[in-house]
């Protein structure tokens, strides 16, 4: 259950993220659901490769090349899923950051108090 919430807010931040950001669109709410599925399937499958593969480049910078890890992932989300466009690499790095920033605040509201 708490894995459908996540992902249908995380679908959300995807709207959201699509109506403000003038570089990245969706098209209907069920692509929106789609995206955050599939962005989901790349963090977890192609994400640890980009990280091994970059891993010198991003110890040299300190870790900021991740960011752009983010932004690659994003763009092949955007080449797989067709009611989904973000402009260019800048854009899509705007996006995965207010994506993280939006879903963090937004699974914030999923937590459980741990006071009981």
């Amino acid at each position: 259950m708490k894995l459908i919430l996540r992902v249908l807010l995380s679908a959300l931040a995807v709207v959201i993220l699509a109506k403000v950001l003038p570089g990245a669109s969706v098209d209907s709410y069920v692509t929106a659901i789609i995206v955050a599925i599939v962005l989901s399937l790349l963090n977890f499958l192609v994400k640890p490769i980009l990280i091994i593969l970059t891993l010198p480049i991003t110890i040299i910078s300190l870790g900021l090349f991740l960011l752009f890890i983010n932004a690659i992932i994003i763009l092949l989300a955007d080449y797989f899923i067709a009611g989904f466009q973000v402009q260019n690499v800048w854009w899509a790095l705007l996006f995965s950051l207010l994506l993280s920033l939006l879903q963090s605040i937004l699974f914030s509201l999923l937590k459980e108090d741990k006071k009981k």
